[in-house]
């Protein structure tokens, strides 16, 4: 049953404001609305559960993210039904994208239950090196200290109140105070029950966790400039997370803003491939355009294509494809605006012509395909900024020189994708020293959307794409953002921690 609070230190709490959820079926519903005293109270909670929590074992912490995703699980059925009715997307989206959460909680535990993530080092005495002798220094990891998270529209719950940034929080050591999402409120309260029963039944410190929710600035604001909390994690829009990461850098002590801000994810397509199988890659291309209503940060939303016979046949075949893909319900009514200006946008810009155009009706959002020159592309910054949502720009490219031109002129991205043929290594070779500066992910002969958690995965990349090139928000690597290297020299060995004694 839902209560509409705050979960703050093992308590549900009230405030005295309120928002109401404006969910794509179904009537809405009053939640909180938490100010800077819930806030404060939250976070003076976090910093206490950290002296403990941080203290635990790796099993111990290990076997409090297994007994998350267990409660996550035995509330499956409530969690489908709130997020479907708050978000508009299908069930079995949402049976995945809960699949996805609790594996990534189970992926940190096994991933702490190892050492590796630790980085521990010794340099051994030498107490008779010379000219001077060298101390015994031991080197590992060690947890920041409170942690915020934003909670995404697009993943109410992969990226939001138990997603990948609280699961690497949580695995490091770190308590996490959570600001839900106000797009999908309920699923993130029964998200939080879930955490809440791993608490009670793991005997943790009930501040490792808080969920705070709310609408407005303010919230986001009072949280990342808490004085206690010492990292941010942020999947969302660049506006919102620019905005936020220049707090965290004004604040008397800067902390790092972890954020994921999206990018347009470009697919080369090159002339073999576009030879050889032209018609097949439009179609791929069209269902990763329109998936989720375009509504994920690796949504490929421009593909470069060659001018010529082959190039206008791919156009054509594209324009088939996502035209049969009908419309499809938006995360909110503001995404959804957001979306229909974005097109608006696009489609007034001096050279863009329209391939597919479509209409788009209050919270629904049906595609649209525009084609626009290389030269006109490089000429309009402005055609490269995203619009999230089922968009895509085709650009047509002169020759191998405009293709590496327009490579080079790319801001940072999450991704970048090569669809290529063995005679087309020779440019494929030219291309990948750019793209490696210009993407966190480069695929080859695949579409970006559909993000594997793994050891191996980078989800992140170079500005906009992310605040923090060196970092990663899916994969087990995202654990280093919320930990630090410590050196120990000369301790004796009651004082190391256990792993390097």
């Amino acid at each position: 049953m839902l209560t509409g609070k705050h979960l703050i230190a093992g308590e549900w709490v009230a405030g005295p404001k309120t928002f109401r959820s404006s969910p794509a079926t179904g009537e809405g519903a009053e939640f909180a609305s938490a100010s800077a005293a819930e806030v404060n109270r939250a976070v003076e909670a976090a910093e206490e559960a950290f002296w403990s929590y941080s203290a635990l074992t790796r099993e111990a912490r290990a076997a409090f993210l297994d007994r998350i995703a267990d409660e996550i699980e035995a509330r499956g059925a409530d969690l489908t039904a709130a997020g479907t009715a708050e978000t508009g997307l299908p069930a079995a989206r949402l049976e995945g994208e809960r699949g996805r959460t609790t594996g990534q909680l189970r992926l940190f535990a096994a991933h702490i239950r190892k050492t590796d993530f630790l980085d521990a080092r010794h340099d051994v005495a030498l107490p008779d090196r010379k000219p001077l002798p060298r101390p015994d220094i031991r080197l590992m990891q060690r947890p920041v200290g409170p942690v915020a998270v934003f909670g995404a529209s697009n993943f109410p719950l992969a990226f939001s109140t138990a997603g990948g940034d609280t699961a690497s929080a949580l695995a490091a050591g770190c308590p996490v105070v959570v600001k839900g999402h106000p797009a999908h409120p309920a699923t993130g309260e029964i998200v939080a029950q879930a955490i809440e029963a791993a608490i009670k039944a793991c005997g943790v410190h009930p501040g490792v966790f808080s969920l705070v929710q709310g609408v407005g600035n303010d919230l986001g604001a009072a949280l990342v400039q808490h004085p206690l909390i010492t990292a941010v994690g942020f999947t969302g829009s660049l506006g919102g997370g620019r905005a936020l990461f220049d707090l965290c850098a004004q604040r008397p002590v800067p902390i790092p803003f972890f954020g994921e801000l999206g990018s347009v994810n470009p697919v080369f397509l090159l002339p073999a491939a576009l030879a050889a199988r032209g018609a097949a890659i439009a179609a791929g291309w069209a269902g990763s355009l329109t998936q989720g209503a375009g509504q994920f940060c690796t949504n490929p939303g421009i593909v470069l294509v060659p001018q010529g016979a082959a190039g206008d046949a791919f156009v054509a075949a594209a324009k088939e494809a996502v035209g049969a893909i009908g419309a499809q319900v938006m995360l909110t009514d503001g995404i959804a605006a957001a979306f229909r200006q974005g097109a608006e946008r696009i489609a007034g810009t001096q050279g863009v012509r329209s391939v597919l155009t479509s209409m788009c009706d209050r919270r629904n959002a049906a595609p649209y395909v525009f084609e626009v020159d290389g030269a006109q592309w490089l000429a309009d910054e402005t055609l490269g900024h995203e619009v999230f949502g089922p968009l895509g720009i085709i650009v047509r490219t002169a020759d191998e020189a405009q293709v590496i031109a327009i490579a080079k002129a790319l801001e940072g991205q999450l991704t970048c994708t090569l669809m290529m043929d063995e005679g087309d290594t020779a440019l494929a070779q030219r291309l990948m020293p750019i793209l490696e500066r210009k993407a966190g992910r480069i695929l080859a002969n695949g579409f970006p959307t559909g993000v594997e958690v793994c050891e191996a995965m980078v989800h992140g990349g170079p500005y906009p794409a992310s605040t923090n090139f060196g970092a990663t928000s899916v994969g087990t690597m995202a654990i280093r953002r919320w930990l630090r290297p410590v050196s120990y020299q000369n301790i004796p060995a009651a004082l190391l921690p256990e792993e390097i004694r």
